[in-house]
């Protein structure tokens, strides 16, 4: 892994306005990202992590400008993503690419494999269609499927072969960064491992970039580099993947490690869990300070007050919480 910066997230917001009520008589503001910053290091995988609706999706999609960003910057190549206009955004998008969850969902059901896969190099690279064509094969190859593949439709294959499909189609015009939105949780265990293996070995031949969004932490134990938790569209911690599951500081990822089952029944049964109580606020209504006072063990007056600081607590870790480094609140 390098320590190249490959894109710089400097204080996202994505808000969206929506309508309540039978006739919409009724406006309320989605605030499902709020002041979020980080770096995604060239060659590395940094997955966001969190619970359902906490942003992590709505990250991804707004860094790849699928969402306008409301505020904050973007920076790849020197160019804010947020501020280019369209003709520009369409030159990058062979660079910056995604794998969606529902692989179905974003096939084209009336489209051969071939001409899914051959479509990007012909749009973004300026192939003609023979050309194009010529590189399916490879492109296919790269990603565990024997060339007949591209004259099959998408109802003919099985969920992981499609997932296969939508990694090649990504590929296909040589990105240097993909977002992998949920990319595993729709197949079976014994798939997911397989397209974790596959996106590891892509990842080594190409220098591919990941930014791996997903709710599985043993999952993200074994593909990341570095792991961002996320709550209620707010980063709470982010830090190298065996500090964050050696050491978590901030309480929400702790309670979010204690949750994951060992292995070792001896081990799963001496070990305490925090288990979190209420329900997570409404984005529409979030709370005033920290988000996570609401639910959290150890909240003061303080956390309901200000909103924590995202601090450096050690090299390359950081956390927003007022509690941390506070003899007598931390536990």
């Amino acid at each position: 892994m390098k320590s190249d910066v490959l894109l710089r997230i400097d204080n996202l917001v994505k808000h969206f306005d929506v309508r309540l009520g039978a006739f919409g008589q009724t406006r309320a503001r989605v605030h499902a990202l709020d002041d979020v910053s980080f770096d995604i290091l060239e060659g590395e995988t940094l997955s966001l992590v969190g619970e359902s609706g906490c942003g992590k999706s709505t990250a991804g999609f707004t860094i790849l400008r699928l969402f306008e960003p409301t505020s904050g910057s973007v920076i790849y190549s020197g160019a804010n993503i947020a501020a280019l206009d369209d003709e520009a955004m369409r030159k990058l998008r062979k660079d910056l690419q995604i794998v969606f969850q529902d692989p179905y969902a974003t096939l084209n059901p009336r489209m051969t494999v071939g001409d899914a896969i051959a479509e990007p190099i012909m749009l973004h690279a300026g192939k003609s269609k023979a050309e194009a064509r010529a590189r399916v094969t490879d492109i296919l190859s790269d990603v565990g499927l024997p060339e007949r593949f591209a004259n099959r439709y998408p109802h003919e294959l099985s969920g992981g072969q499609r997932q296969r499909v939508a990694i090649a189609r990504a590929l296909a015009c040589r990105p240097k960064f993909i977002v992998c939105d949920e990319a595993i949780s729709a197949l079976d265990v014994s798939v997911q491992a397989q397209i974790i293996n596959l996106l590891r070995d892509l990842q080594d031949k190409y220098g591919l970039t990941y930014l791996f969004i997903a709710h599985d932490l043993a999952v993200v134990r074994h593909i990341s580099d570095r792991v961002a938790v996320m709550y209620l569209g707010r980063l709470a911690e982010l830090a190298d993947k065996t500090a964050l599951f050696s050491k978590p500081r901030h309480p929400y990822t702790k309670a979010l490690l204690s949750a994951v089952p060992e292995a070792d029944p001896v081990v799963e049964r001496r070990r305490k869990r925090q288990i979190l109580t209420g329900e997570v606020p409404s984005p529409m209504n979030p709370p005033s300070g920290c988000r996570f006072h609401t639910r959290c063990p150890i909240a003061r007056d303080q956390c309901k007050a200000a909103v924590p600081e995202w601090r450096e607590i050690a090299f390359g870790h950081r956390v927003a919480c007022h509690a941390v480094g506070v003899k007598g609140w931390e536990t």
